[in-house]
């Protein structure tokens, strides 16, 4: 991560405003920071530096990867291993199918995020692994998961790709820049993007 983009959020997400979440307009406190799919490890890097920095100047952050995430709780629940058994022989299709089962978001993603970032007086979530998780999840459907959740606290997502606006003022996220899905299936974002985020 740039030191530019490191310093540009650093002033953002440990603003008094920011966190107290002033501003929102009745909004939910969930933004998204893009970055080229290319600087996977750079940004990855970059998000443990900028957490260190917060913590130091006195703001509790949580970072999460979304993939470790889902991968630490199939293997508490022993089911790790026998799905890496299993993959070879049971094909990339069911493979899909199983891991979005055992991912969904509202039974079992969103509660164990909620644990992992409600606790210790948490003031900012950073979510990471956006990208890892594709395809057996899909962004919009975290983040429509993510809406009636986590709402006591701002939550950053780190997403590999581009969120744009379309000609008609709807939102648009391009994982890994790729091109947006039908207008039909578009759904809306009720997330900020930080790049335009202002003080």
């Amino acid at each position: 991560m740039p030191q530019d983009t490191s310093d540009r959020l650093f002033s953002i997400l440990s603003h008094p405003d920011f966190l107290a979440m002033k501003g929102l307009a009745n909004e939910v406190p969930i933004f998204i920071e893009t970055y080229e799919p290319q600087d996977e490890d750079k940004v990855r890097r970059g998000v443990e530096d900028l957490a260190a920095r917060l913590l130091a100047s006195g703001i509790s952050v949580a970072v999460v990867n979304l993939f470790d995430l889902i991968l630490d709780q199939l293997e508490e629940e022993g089911r790790l291993q026998p799905i890496l058994e299993r993959e070879p022989s049971i094909g990339k299709r069911k493979m899909l199918e199983l891991m979005g089962n055992l991912s969904d978001p509202k039974t079992r993603l969103i509660p164990r995020l909620m644990a992992a970032t409600g606790k210790g007086g948490i003031q900012l979530a950073l979510l990471t692994g956006v990208g890892r998780v594709f395809p057996f999840l899909r962004t919009h459907t975290i983040l429509e998961s993510l809406q009636p959740a986590m709402v006591s606290r701002p939550v950053v997502m780190f997403f590999p790709g581009h969120y744009e606006q379309d000609e008609n003022g709807a939102s648009v996220l391009r994982l890994f820049g790729s091109l947006p899905s039908p207008p039909i299936y578009r759904p809306y974002y009720r997330a900020f993007n930080l790049a335009h985020y202002r003080l």
